[in-house]
C-alpha cells in the first residue's frame, strides 16, 4: 500500500468537471487499497451543498485552512475566494494557493510516497514538483489540458515574453515529472513533439461514473418541471465559458426557431451573463437557460433532452477535451459536436458511432446538423445506446482507477529518486 499526495486545484465538495474526476480517482485509489490524502482548495467554482452537507469542513489555523473527510479519505482545503472573472485577482489567488499549500504539505498531511497533480494550473506542477522534493518521492503530473496552448489560443495570453515564460514553465515541470500522464494519445503526441520521451509519458483517460449515471425515461420530473416534454430538445449542460461556439449555437436557433426545436443550456460560466443578453436581445423564445444544477441530477438532466450537444471552439479540441462527453454517452444519449479533425472529440463520437460532428466555427453546418438529428429523432435512441455500450467498455471507473493503482505500485516498487 503506498500513501498517495493529491494535489489539485478543485475538488469535492466543489462541484466543477475537474473536482467530481479528481474525487473519483481518490476514491478509486483509496477503494484499491492505496492510502490517499488531498491538498486542494475551498470550493471557489459552485459549492455543492450536498456534498458539503456530507464533507463538513472544519477551520483550522483561525479559517486560513479546512480539514473535512471525503469517503475516509482526509482533505486538506486552503481557504480562497470565490472565482471572479478578473485575470489578475485570479493569479494573486492562486500564487497565495501555492505558498500555503507547500507549507500545508511539507508539513501537517504527514508522510507520503507519491505526488500527484493535475493541470490546470500549469503552476501547480512547480508546487508539485517541491512537495515530491520536500520527502524524495516521485511526482507524477497529470495532463488535463495542455497548457499555455489553451490559454494562447484563446487569446487570454498575447504578451511575448509571457508566453515564453510560460513555455519554460512548462518544460520544466515535463523535465521534473517522473511521469506524465495525459487524457488522450492525441495530447501525449503533442507533447512527444516538444522533446519529451515516449517512455516517460503514460496515456490513461479520465473515467466516469457508470452507476451514477445511467440512461433514464425521457418523460421525468426534471422534464416535466422545465417544459421540456412537447418540443425536440437539445442540451448542453456544462461550463458556459470561453471555449464554446456560443455564436453557432445561438445561430442555429434563430435559424431553426420556426420549428418546435428547444435549446437548453444547464450551467453557469464567466459567459454566462453574455448569453443571457444575447438569448434576450435576439428575442430567442426557444432558448432556455437553467443556470447550474447539481451533479446528482445530471443523469435526468440529460434523459430531459432528445440530443446533447458539446459546440467548441475551432482549435479548442487539440489542447482540452470536454469530459461531460463520457457522462452524455453513459446516459445514452446521441450527441452533436464541434471538434477539430484531429482530436480525440472527433475520434471518440465517430468510434462510438454516437452522434454527429462538424467543423468548429460554421454556424451552417451546426445548424444542418441540428435541422437532421430533428428529422432523424427516431434513430437517435439507437445512437445512444451504442454510446453507453462503448463508455462501459473503454471507459468505466474501475478499468482507469486499476490504470492509476498500476502506475503507483510501479513507480513505488522501482524506487525512482530524485
Amino acid at each position: 500500500m503506498a500513501k498517495v499526495l493529491l494535489h489539485t486545484l478543485v475538488f469535492s465538495p466543489d462541484a466543477v468537471s475537474t473536482a467530481y474526476l479528481m474525487t473519483d480517482l481518490a476514491r478509486q485509489l483509496n477503494s484499491l487499497g492505496h492510502s490517499v490524502t488531498v491538498l486542494t482548495t475551498t470550493p471557489h467554482y459552485n459549492l455543492d451543498q450536498r456534498a458539503l452537507s456530507r464533507q463538513q469542513m472544519h477551520r483550522r489555523w483561525m479559517g486560513l485552512l479546512y480539514q473535512s473527510t471525503c469517503d475516509g479519505i482526509p482533505v486538506w482545503h486552503v481557504k480562497i475566494p470565490m472565482k471572479g472573472q478578473r485575470v489578475f485577482t485570479r493569479v494573486i489567488d492562486y500564487i497565495y494557493y501555492h505558498a500555503v499549500a507547500l507549507l500545508v504539505g511539507s508539513t501537517i498531511v504527514g508522510s507520503y510516497d507519491i505526488v500527484i497533480a493535475p493541470s490546470p494550473p500549469l503552476t501547480i506542477g512547480i508546487v508539485g514538483w517541491l512537495l515530491g522534493v520536500r520527502r524524495n518521492v516521485p511526482f507524477v503530473y497529470n495532463i488535463q489540458e495542455i497548457y499555455p496552448d489553451f490559454a494562447i489560443n484563446q487569446g487570454l495570453i498575447r504578451n511575448p515574453l509571457l508566453i515564453k515564460l510560460l513555455r519554460l514553465m512548462e518544460q520544466f515541470v515535463y523535465a521534473r515529472s517522473r511521469k506524465l500522464v495525459t487524457i488522450s494519445k492525441w495530447f501525449s503526441e503533442i507533447i512527444q513533439r516538444r522533446g519529451v520521451q515516449e517512455q516517460k509519458l503514460c496515456v490513461i483517460p479520465n473515467f466516469v461514473d457508470t452507476e451514477l449515471y445511467h440512461p433514464l425515461p425521457r418523460r421525468n420530473s426534471f422534464a416535466e418541471n422545465h417544459s421540456l416534454l412537447d418540443s425536440f430538445v437539445i442540451l448542453y449542460g456544462g461550463n458556459v465559458g470561453l471555449s464554446q461556439d456560443w455564436e453557432s449555437f445561438l445561430f442555429a436557433s434563430e435559424s431553426l426557431s420556426h420549428l418546435p426545436i428547444l435549446f437548453v443550456v444547464v450551467g453557469d460560466g464567466v459567459r454566462n451573463e453574455w448569453l443571457k443578453n444575447e438569448v434576450e436581445s435576439r428575442g430567442l423564445h426557444n432558448v432556455k437557460l437553467l443556470g447550474y444544477q447539481s451533479r446528482e441530477l445530471m443523469p435526468e438532466i440529460n434523459a430531459s433532452c432528445d440530443i446533447c450537444t458539446i459546440p467548441m471552439k475551432a482549435s479548442t479540441t487539440t489542447d482540452t477535451f470536454p469530459s461531460k462527453i463520457y457522462t452524455i454517452l453513459a446516459c445514452a444519449k446521441p450527441v452533436i459536436v464541434q471538434a477539430d479533425a484531429n482530436s480525440e472529440l472527433s475520434w471518440l463520437i465517430t468510434q462510438s458511432r454516437s452522434g454527429r460532428v462538424v467543423s468548429p466555427g460554421d454556424p451552417q453546418a451546426y445548424t444542418d446538423a441540428v435541422l437532421k438529428a430533428f428529422h432523424e429523432k427516431t434513430d437517435l435512441p439507437a445512437e445512444g445506446e451504442r454510446g453507453r455500450k462503448f463508455i462501459e467498455q473503454e471507459y468505466s471507473k474501475e478499468s482507469v482507477g486499476l490504470k492509476y493503482k498500476n502506475l503507483v505500485d510501479e513507480l513505488i516498487v522501482n524506487d525512482w529518486q530524485y
